[in-house]
Protein backbone atom coordinates (compact mmCIF):
# COMPACT_ATOMS: atom_id res chain seq x y z
CA UNK A 1 0.00 0.00 0.00
CA UNK A 2 2.82 2.46 0.88
CA UNK A 3 4.22 1.97 -2.69
CA UNK A 4 1.00 2.10 -4.51
CA UNK A 5 0.82 6.00 -2.72
CA UNK A 6 4.13 6.49 -3.53
CA UNK A 7 3.52 5.90 -7.21
CA UNK A 8 0.32 7.67 -7.38
CA UNK A 9 1.74 10.81 -5.35
CA UNK A 10 5.19 10.36 -8.40
CA UNK A 11 2.12 10.32 -11.36
CA UNK A 12 0.94 13.35 -9.77
CA UNK A 13 3.91 14.98 -9.18
CA UNK A 14 5.33 14.26 -12.89
CA UNK A 15 2.44 15.59 -14.89
CA UNK A 16 2.76 18.97 -12.01
CA UNK A 17 6.16 19.60 -13.57
CA UNK A 18 5.23 18.74 -17.07
CA UNK A 19 2.05 20.92 -17.56
CA UNK A 20 2.35 23.75 -14.66
CA UNK A 21 2.30 26.09 -17.72
CA UNK A 22 -0.76 24.83 -19.55
CA UNK A 23 -4.24 26.30 -19.36
CA UNK A 24 -5.93 23.52 -19.42
CA UNK A 25 -4.10 22.14 -16.63
CA UNK A 26 -4.75 25.44 -14.41
CA UNK A 27 -8.61 25.59 -15.02
CA UNK A 28 -9.14 22.33 -14.31
CA UNK A 29 -6.69 22.90 -10.61
CA UNK A 30 -8.95 26.15 -10.46
CA UNK A 31 -12.44 23.59 -9.90
CA UNK A 32 -11.07 21.09 -8.11
CA UNK A 33 -9.60 23.87 -5.33
CA UNK A 34 -12.96 24.92 -5.59
CA UNK A 35 -14.46 21.32 -4.85
CA UNK A 36 -11.60 20.19 -2.70
CA UNK A 37 -9.52 22.43 -1.84
CA UNK A 38 -7.30 19.33 0.35
CA UNK A 39 -6.40 17.44 -2.75
CA UNK A 40 -2.81 16.59 -3.70
CA UNK A 41 -3.17 18.62 -7.38
CA UNK A 42 -4.30 21.83 -5.84
CA UNK A 43 -1.50 21.19 -3.49
CA UNK A 44 1.12 21.14 -5.87
CA UNK A 45 -0.70 23.64 -7.93
CA UNK A 46 -0.59 26.19 -5.26
CA UNK A 47 3.06 25.27 -3.54
CA UNK A 48 6.08 25.76 -5.71
CA UNK A 49 8.42 24.47 -3.08
CA UNK A 50 6.07 21.21 -2.90
CA UNK A 51 6.74 20.35 -6.39
CA UNK A 52 10.39 20.86 -6.21
CA UNK A 53 10.56 18.59 -3.62
CA UNK A 54 8.51 15.73 -4.80
CA UNK A 55 10.42 16.04 -7.98
CA UNK A 56 13.66 15.46 -6.44
CA UNK A 57 12.04 12.57 -4.63
CA UNK A 58 10.99 10.93 -7.96
CA UNK A 59 14.71 11.18 -9.35
CA UNK A 60 16.12 9.84 -6.16
CA UNK A 61 13.52 6.86 -6.34
CA UNK A 62 14.58 6.61 -10.19
CA UNK A 63 18.19 5.77 -9.61
CA UNK A 64 17.63 3.96 -6.80
CA UNK A 65 15.84 1.52 -8.46
CA UNK A 66 17.93 1.81 -11.26
CA UNK A 67 21.15 1.01 -9.28
CA UNK A 68 18.75 -2.25 -7.36
CA UNK A 69 18.15 -3.45 -10.80
CA UNK A 70 21.86 -3.22 -11.67
CA UNK A 71 22.83 -4.74 -8.54
CA UNK A 72 20.18 -7.57 -8.83
CA UNK A 73 21.65 -8.23 -12.56
CA UNK A 74 25.25 -8.43 -11.41
CA UNK A 75 25.18 -10.02 -8.02
CA UNK A 76 24.03 -13.69 -8.14
CA UNK A 77 23.57 -15.63 -5.02
CA UNK A 78 25.73 -18.21 -3.72
CA UNK A 79 24.43 -21.02 -1.82
CA UNK A 80 26.48 -24.16 -0.75
CA UNK A 81 24.89 -27.18 0.47
CA UNK A 82 25.89 -29.21 3.66
CA UNK A 83 28.30 -31.67 1.45
CA UNK A 84 29.18 -28.96 -1.04
CA UNK A 85 30.30 -26.47 1.90
CA UNK A 86 32.58 -29.19 3.34
CA UNK A 87 34.29 -30.57 -0.01
CA UNK A 88 35.25 -27.42 -1.11
CA UNK A 89 36.26 -26.63 2.31
CA UNK A 90 38.03 -29.61 2.02
CA UNK A 91 40.02 -28.46 -0.98
CA UNK A 92 40.63 -24.64 0.26
CA UNK A 93 42.22 -26.24 3.66
CA UNK A 94 44.38 -28.66 1.57
CA UNK A 95 45.77 -25.92 -0.87
CA UNK A 96 46.47 -23.79 2.08
CA UNK A 97 47.53 -25.62 4.57
CA UNK A 98 48.72 -28.58 2.79
CA UNK A 99 45.45 -30.17 5.30
CA UNK A 100 46.98 -29.91 8.26
CA UNK A 101 45.88 -28.66 11.60
CA UNK A 102 48.81 -26.46 12.41
CA UNK A 103 48.58 -24.87 9.16
CA UNK A 104 45.05 -23.27 10.04
CA UNK A 105 47.10 -21.01 12.50
CA UNK A 106 49.96 -19.71 10.35
CA UNK A 107 52.71 -16.72 10.09
CA UNK A 108 54.66 -16.47 7.26
CA UNK A 109 58.16 -15.51 7.21
CA UNK A 110 58.61 -11.35 6.44
CA UNK A 111 55.31 -11.03 6.81
CA UNK A 112 53.40 -8.72 9.42
CA UNK A 113 50.19 -10.49 9.48
CA UNK A 114 48.24 -13.85 11.39
CA UNK A 115 47.33 -16.27 8.51
CA UNK A 116 44.10 -17.82 10.08
CA UNK A 117 41.60 -20.57 8.89
CA UNK A 118 41.27 -22.54 5.59
CA UNK A 119 41.33 -19.39 3.25
CA UNK A 120 44.77 -18.21 5.27
CA UNK A 121 42.37 -15.03 6.50
CA UNK A 122 44.43 -12.34 7.07
CA UNK A 123 44.83 -10.57 10.89
CA UNK A 124 46.30 -7.50 11.72
CA UNK A 125 47.91 -6.39 14.90
CA UNK A 126 46.88 -3.52 16.30
CA UNK A 127 48.23 -0.30 14.87
CA UNK A 128 49.57 -1.78 11.05
CA UNK A 129 47.91 -2.13 8.30
CA UNK A 130 49.66 -4.00 5.09
CA UNK A 131 48.94 -4.01 1.58
CA UNK A 132 46.55 -6.92 1.52
CA UNK A 133 43.00 -7.22 2.61
CA UNK A 134 41.88 -7.89 6.36
CA UNK A 135 39.47 -10.46 6.35
CA UNK A 136 39.76 -12.34 9.48
CA UNK A 137 37.50 -9.53 11.75
CA UNK A 138 35.00 -10.16 9.52
CA UNK A 139 35.07 -13.57 9.70
CA UNK A 140 34.20 -13.60 13.10
CA UNK A 141 31.75 -11.12 12.26
CA UNK A 142 30.02 -12.79 10.19
CA UNK A 143 30.11 -16.10 12.63
CA UNK A 144 28.76 -14.24 15.23
CA UNK A 145 25.76 -13.41 13.10
CA UNK A 146 25.38 -17.01 12.24
CA UNK A 147 25.17 -17.48 16.23
CA UNK A 148 28.48 -19.73 15.57
CA UNK A 149 29.51 -20.86 18.87
CA UNK A 150 33.54 -19.27 19.39
CA UNK A 151 36.19 -18.62 22.56
CA UNK A 152 35.26 -15.47 24.26
CA UNK A 153 38.37 -13.69 23.94
CA UNK A 154 37.84 -14.54 20.34
CA UNK A 155 33.95 -13.67 19.88
CA UNK A 156 35.36 -9.86 21.55
CA UNK A 157 37.01 -9.01 18.58
CA UNK A 158 39.58 -6.65 17.80
CA UNK A 159 43.36 -6.70 16.80
CA UNK A 160 45.28 -9.73 16.60
CA UNK A 161 46.50 -10.22 20.40
CA UNK A 162 50.02 -11.36 18.88
CA UNK A 163 52.01 -8.80 18.18
CA UNK A 164 54.69 -10.48 16.16
CA UNK A 165 55.81 -13.46 14.30
CA UNK A 166 58.18 -14.43 16.75
CA UNK A 167 55.34 -13.84 19.72
CA UNK A 168 52.86 -16.04 17.44
CA UNK A 169 55.47 -19.08 17.41
CA UNK A 170 56.65 -18.81 20.82
CA UNK A 171 52.40 -19.16 21.75
CA UNK A 172 52.08 -21.49 19.37
CA UNK A 173 51.36 -24.91 21.65
CA UNK A 174 49.42 -22.66 24.30
CA UNK A 175 46.20 -23.36 25.18
CA UNK A 176 45.17 -20.31 23.41
CA UNK A 177 46.37 -21.35 20.25
CA UNK A 178 44.90 -25.18 20.71
CA UNK A 179 41.19 -23.66 21.63
CA UNK A 180 42.06 -21.48 17.88
CA UNK A 181 43.11 -24.45 16.25
CA UNK A 182 39.90 -26.18 17.60
CA UNK A 183 37.32 -23.39 16.64
CA UNK A 184 39.09 -24.12 12.97
CA UNK A 185 38.60 -27.62 12.07
CA UNK A 186 35.25 -27.38 13.50
CA UNK A 187 34.17 -24.51 11.46
CA UNK A 188 35.51 -25.23 8.21
CA UNK A 189 31.83 -25.68 6.20
CA UNK A 190 31.20 -22.34 7.53
CA UNK A 191 34.44 -20.57 6.42
CA UNK A 192 33.55 -22.03 3.53
CA UNK A 193 30.51 -20.26 3.17
CA UNK A 194 32.38 -17.03 4.43
CA UNK A 195 34.86 -17.44 0.86
CA UNK A 196 31.51 -18.22 -0.95
CA UNK A 197 30.12 -14.81 0.38
CA UNK A 198 33.28 -13.39 -1.22
CA UNK A 199 32.82 -14.63 -4.58
CA UNK A 200 29.23 -13.38 -4.42
CA UNK A 201 30.03 -9.64 -3.31
CA UNK A 202 33.21 -10.35 -6.24
CA UNK A 203 31.77 -9.37 -9.43
CA UNK A 204 29.67 -6.01 -9.39
CA UNK A 205 33.27 -5.40 -7.43
CA UNK A 206 35.26 -6.13 -10.18
CA UNK A 207 33.32 -4.98 -12.70
CA UNK A 208 32.71 -1.09 -11.24
CA UNK A 209 36.89 -1.06 -10.92
CA UNK A 210 37.56 -2.65 -14.54
CA UNK A 211 38.20 -0.46 -17.67
CA UNK A 212 34.76 -0.15 -19.63
CA UNK A 213 36.35 -2.31 -22.29
CA UNK A 214 36.86 -5.20 -20.47
CA UNK A 215 33.72 -5.97 -18.33
CA UNK A 216 32.17 -7.83 -20.86
CA UNK A 217 34.82 -10.25 -20.97
CA UNK A 218 35.10 -10.86 -17.25
CA UNK A 219 31.43 -10.55 -16.82
CA UNK A 220 31.07 -13.63 -19.38
CA UNK A 221 34.03 -15.45 -18.31
CA UNK A 222 33.14 -15.56 -15.13
CA UNK A 223 29.69 -17.29 -15.32
CA UNK A 224 31.54 -19.68 -18.01
CA UNK A 225 33.42 -20.62 -15.20
CA UNK A 226 30.74 -20.50 -13.01
CA UNK A 227 28.87 -23.06 -15.10
CA UNK A 228 31.23 -26.09 -14.68
CA UNK A 229 31.30 -28.64 -12.41
CA UNK A 230 34.43 -27.83 -10.65
CA UNK A 231 33.58 -23.92 -11.69
CA UNK A 232 32.75 -22.62 -7.99
CA UNK A 233 35.62 -24.06 -6.38
CA UNK A 234 37.91 -22.70 -8.49
CA UNK A 235 36.16 -18.97 -8.64
CA UNK A 236 35.41 -19.88 -4.96
CA UNK A 237 39.34 -20.84 -3.77
CA UNK A 238 41.02 -17.84 -6.34
CA UNK A 239 39.27 -15.21 -4.83
CA UNK A 240 40.02 -15.45 -1.30
CA UNK A 241 43.30 -17.10 -2.02
CA UNK A 242 44.21 -13.77 -4.23
CA UNK A 243 41.40 -11.25 -3.60
CA UNK A 244 38.82 -9.99 -6.20
CA UNK A 245 42.15 -7.57 -7.67
CA UNK A 246 40.42 -4.03 -7.51
CA UNK A 247 42.76 -2.70 -4.59
CA UNK A 248 45.49 -0.25 -6.16
CA UNK A 249 47.91 -1.37 -3.22
CA UNK A 250 47.08 -5.17 -4.45
CA UNK A 251 50.24 -4.43 -7.62
CA UNK A 252 53.27 -4.97 -8.53
CA UNK A 253 54.82 -2.51 -11.31
CA UNK A 254 51.26 -1.50 -12.43
CA UNK A 255 49.85 -5.13 -12.64
CA UNK A 256 47.39 -6.92 -10.76
CA UNK A 257 47.07 -10.52 -9.61
CA UNK A 258 43.31 -10.95 -8.32
CA UNK A 259 40.23 -12.72 -9.88
CA UNK A 260 39.39 -9.80 -12.17
CA UNK A 261 42.89 -9.87 -13.96
CA UNK A 262 42.67 -13.88 -14.19
CA UNK A 263 39.50 -13.86 -15.62
CA UNK A 264 40.35 -11.31 -18.14
CA UNK A 265 43.69 -12.41 -19.04
CA UNK A 266 41.46 -16.10 -20.05
CA UNK A 267 41.94 -17.44 -23.85
CA UNK A 268 39.16 -19.05 -25.91
CA UNK A 269 38.86 -22.56 -24.98
CA UNK A 270 37.26 -25.15 -22.30
CA UNK A 271 36.71 -22.79 -19.62
CA UNK A 272 38.30 -24.49 -16.58
CA UNK A 273 41.73 -25.44 -18.48
CA UNK A 274 41.15 -21.63 -19.63
CA UNK A 275 41.13 -20.48 -15.63
CA UNK A 276 43.97 -22.51 -15.08
CA UNK A 277 46.41 -21.20 -16.95
CA UNK A 278 45.49 -17.57 -17.24
CA UNK A 279 45.48 -18.03 -13.03
CA UNK A 280 49.30 -19.26 -13.19
CA UNK A 281 50.19 -17.06 -15.88
CA UNK A 282 49.23 -14.04 -13.71
CA UNK A 283 50.57 -15.48 -10.84
CA UNK A 284 53.88 -15.82 -12.42
CA UNK A 285 53.70 -12.31 -14.00
CA UNK A 286 53.35 -11.30 -9.93
CA UNK A 287 56.62 -12.87 -9.07
CA UNK A 288 58.63 -11.21 -12.18
CA UNK A 289 57.79 -8.23 -10.96
CA UNK A 290 57.47 -8.27 -7.46
CA UNK A 291 60.27 -7.07 -4.76
CA UNK A 292 63.54 -8.88 -5.12
CA UNK A 293 63.90 -8.73 -1.56
CA UNK A 294 60.38 -10.37 -1.00
CA UNK A 295 61.64 -13.66 -2.91
CA UNK A 296 58.35 -14.98 -4.08
CA UNK A 297 59.73 -17.30 -6.17
CA UNK A 298 59.91 -19.47 -3.05
CA UNK A 299 55.92 -19.60 -3.71
CA UNK A 300 55.50 -19.93 -7.16
CA UNK A 301 55.71 -24.05 -7.23
CA UNK A 302 53.38 -23.98 -4.30
CA UNK A 303 50.92 -21.60 -6.35
CA UNK A 304 50.94 -23.45 -9.65
CA UNK A 305 50.02 -26.70 -8.30
CA UNK A 306 47.26 -25.11 -7.12
CA UNK A 307 46.08 -23.73 -10.65
CA UNK A 308 46.31 -27.16 -11.74
CA UNK A 309 43.06 -28.37 -9.22
CA UNK A 310 41.39 -25.86 -10.84
CA UNK A 311 40.74 -27.70 -13.84
CA UNK A 312 39.65 -31.42 -14.62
Amino acid sequence: MMHLGFHRVENHTARSVLNRYGETRARRWHQESCTNPDSTETMLAYNPGLQIVLAVMKMVLFFAISAALLWNAEAQTVRLADAQAKAIGQKIWKNECAGTVDGLTSWNKGEDFASLGIGHFIWYVEGKRGPFEESFPKLIEWLTKNSVEMPAWLAKGGPCPWNTRAEFMADFQSKKMQELRKFLVATVPWQARFAALRLEQALPKMLAAAPPESREKIRENFYRVAAEPLGMYALIDYVNFKGEGILPTERYQGEGWGLSQVLESMKPGPPLPAFSRAAEQVLTNRVKNSPPARNEAKWLPGWRNRCTTYAP
